[in-house]
């Protein structure tokens, strides 16, 4: 490849030059959602990391298997492994099934990562449509020794694990320092010892979500659907594991101790961690209740919310910050980002109406190298935006006479800041696109007047003739009591 991606691997703390494990084949698994609610600004963030990271891969040559998963089962409050399953309880207490929750929350999820121009992933694999391959996982750790049964459920035995290899590796917990902080906290627990973490749970007979397994009727531990499901999609090893940084203990320290046993290895080489959103400081999350979703952000409905704030708004405002910083939620910080947002898309559209010039001003290939560099390092896409404002200010010299491109140039810059804008950062002019919306349906209603006008005079040659070729188009009119409506098929 011609640029050298340089990442920040959390394992070992430094940043580290990406060598994909078979070239130009690369596997990256990132830790999806909890559905059982709608996404909220905390969702958002590391989907437009990962975002950002798969489109870059994908253009600097790489073919990318990416894989994100759907947590709809395990997930108990707390992120523990006591508690009540989170879309169980939410199930209880909308009176559903726990899969209606599921489809319904996977939807709105979906919905509004369209909305946020967040490519979906290769392959989005369920904990649920995966049972057979997480138990088969528990039995081979069982088998090694360093899982254990009681009353029907099955834990991993951290302090065997640790004897032979180092449990905290990635989080740098000691385990030590758990003894001290966990150990008179369960003293009536099933487990060794409280740090300890489940594989299977047996079911108490309240719990709807269950499956048969030779230990008991119950369902997997939360930390082993992605080491199942990753190892199923990607190989017992593979390139890129991503997630919030909350997720790092003890979500991905379980699946690293998980996969060492089952596969002899950590799962990943890489690991890649998105830090958080704070409001006044403070994790959003919903178990603390301090979040916004990305509908009352769109919509302006949050009592916190001076305004609505665009998808693109949100997508701008988390890319202005590197993955790897705290973004701290205001008003006046998504105020700015809208106005820088609006300032870019300007000088895109100004960018097309540019005239070449006889001589060049601008140092194209200079510029190019820059942008390259800064998502060569470690994606900083602040870096980026930084340069492409710089390319801003040029368009605006350019249109007002005092810079010129040649007709090359000019062609190459075009192709370089349409390139980085849309494609790699995925950021898109909604006023473009919502006007090409409204001049369609204004076009659109003009066709079926003029169709209903020659129905009016009995022209049925000229009504037909209008309704099949915008059916050539993909257009299907229909007509009914009120008039003629259309749709795009």
């Amino acid at each position: 490849m011609e640029q050298s991606l340089k990442i920040f691997n959390t394992l070992s703390h430094q940043k580290e030059v990406f060598e994909p494990i078979a070239a130009p084949h690369v596997g990256l698994y990132v830790c999806g959602p909890t559905v059982y609610g709608d996404p909220h600004l905390g969702h958002a963030r590391p989907a437009i990391t990962f975002d950002l990271l798969f489109r870059y891969l994908s253009h600097l040559g790489y073919k990318v298997r990416y894989v994100r998963n759907i947590t709809d089962v395990g997930h108990l409050e707390n992120d523990g492994d006591e508690g009540e399953d989170k879309i169980a309880k939410k199930a209880r207490l909308d009176k559903l099934e726990p899969m209606e929750v599921v489809q319904y929350y996977t939807d709105r999820y979906h919905h509004f990562m369209e909305m946020l121009n967040v490519k979906s992933p290769s392959i989005e694999p369920r904990a649920s449509g995966h049972i057979i391959e997480q138990l088969a996982v528990i039995e081979d750790i069982v088998k090694k020794g360093y899982g254990y049964e009681n009353n029907g459920s099955v834990y991993f035995d951290v302090e065997r694990y640790n004897k032979e290899h180092k449990y905290g590796i990635l989080s740098g917990r000691v385990l030590e320092d758990l003894y001290s902080t966990t150990r008179d906290l369960d003293g009536q627990s099933e487990k060794k010892n409280s740090f300890d973490f489940a594989l299977w749970k047996k079911a108490s007979p309240s719990h709807i979500m269950r499956w048969p397994s030779k230990y008991s009727d119950g369902y997997p531990g939360w930390h082993m659907e992605c080491t199942a499901m990753s190892t199923k999609y990607l190989g017992d090893q593979f390139d890129i594991h991503g997630g919030g940084m909350d997720l790092m203990f003890p979500h991905h320290e379980c699946e690293i101790a998980q996969s060492t046993i089952a596969n002899g290895h950590g799962p990943s080489r890489y690991w890649m961690h998105n830090n958080m959103i704070t409001i006044n400081g403070q994790k959003m999350g919903k178990s603390l209740g301090n979040f916004i979703t990305l509908e009352e952000f769109f919509t302006g409905s949050h009592k916190t919310l001076q305004q609505a704030y665009s998808p693109m708004t949100i997508r701008f405002f988390i890319l202005q910050a590197h993955y790897r910083s705290t973004v701290d939620f205001s008003n006046e910080a998504l105020q700015a980002a809208e106005k820088g947002l609006q300032r870019l898309m300007e000088g895109m559209l100004q960018l097309d109406k540019l005239k070449a010039g006889n001589t060049s001003d601008f140092n194209i290939h200079e510029f190019r190298q820059k942008c390259y560099d800064a998502l060569n390092d470690d994606l900083n896409s602040p870096i980026l935006i930084a340069h492409l404002f710089e390319g801003i200010k040029t368009i605006n010299s350019i249109a007002a006479g005092k810079m010129s491109l040649t007709s090359e140039d000019l062609a190459e810059f075009s192709t370089l800041m349409h390139l980085f804008v849309e494609e790699i950062l995925g950021l898109t002019d909604e006023k473009k696109a919502n006007n090409n919306s409204e001049t369609l349906d204004g076009l659109m209603q003009l066709i079926l007047d003029i169709r209903q006008e020659a129905k009016n005079n009995k022209d049925w040659n000229t009504s037909d003739k209008i309704r099949n070729e915008l059916g050539n188009l993909g257009i299907i009119v229909k007509d009914g009591k009120e008039g003629a409506t259309w749709e795009i098929k």
